[in-house]
């Protein structure tokens, strides 16, 4: 599949692709890329990065309780 048609693809189109495509490398990457295009998405790729992102997520969340 060639970047082109990735594009006319719908995001939950370019998901299901992947499921079923998971060696397809750039498929998955053009989805990372709408993946952190959106505003407030953050995607992690090792845990260590998702215990950070956790860890902001719950400081963020005690401030905001009384």
């Amino acid at each position: 599949m060639s970047n082109t048609n990735f594009q006319q693809l719908t995001e939950i189109e370019l998901r299901n692709y992947i499921k079923q495509h998971p060696e397809d490398e750039d498929a998955f990457q053009h989805y990372l890329a709408i993946m952190r295009a959106k505003p407030g998405r953050v995607v992690v790729s090792t845990e260590e990065q998702a215990v950070i992102e956790f860890q902001k997520r719950i400081q963020a969340e005690s401030k905001h309780q009384p």
